[in-house]
């Protein structure tokens, strides 16, 4: 084989494993609203294949105009700055929006992408509206968040007090 095209298969190769990287590192697996008193909790769900920095934006798209609620990709809206709270776990990012009304009942949408990367962007709706919102539910978190080892380890002490096992 000629040593050129050699070197430029292999640059080639290298070029393309970042590239895979940010396609497969920033992808929007799921995002879900719900109730947390009278504040509306978005998670946004997400795979993280990579030590780069993921950039995000929350938004809100109500009668076709987009609102930037959160986030490092665009500028969020001054009328959203104050009613904002916002987490980040290594693939989850939580956007709480405080006194939500029917005022803020529209599609929602969490965006993903690698910083200083090809802005691939990826992406999840959800659509909003106060009356068919569900309660957040703090059995459901312990259930999505924690291995199911662990919480068979901590309700032990529970079956074991109604009798329903003996250790």
């Amino acid at each position: 084989m000629n040593p050129t095209i050699g070197i430029t298969l292999l640059l080639t190769g290298a070029l393309l494993v970042p590239v895979l990287q940010v396609a497969r590192g920033q992808k929007v697996t799921s995002l879900t609203a719900c109730l947390v008193d009278q504040n509306l909790r978005l998670d946004c769900r997400h795979e993280n294949t990579t030590n780069l920095p993921i950039q995000y934006e929350f938004s809100l798209t109500r009668e076709t105009k987009k609102h930037v609620l959160f986030g490092t990709i665009g500028v969020p809206e001054h009328a959203y700055r104050s009613r904002t709270n916002f987490f980040s776990k290594y693939n989850l990012k939580v956007l709480y929006l405080s006194g939500f009304t029917t005022k803020d009942e529209g599609t929602y949408t969490c965006a993903l992408h690698l910083s200083g990367q090809t802005p691939i962007v990826s992406s999840r709706n959800v659509s909003v509206l106060r009356d068919t919102l569900v309660k957040c539910g703090g059995i459901s978190l312990l259930i999505q968040n924690t291995s199911w080892l662990l919480l068979l380890l901590l309700s032990l002490p529970l079956l074991q007090a109604m009798d329903f096992i003996s250790l």
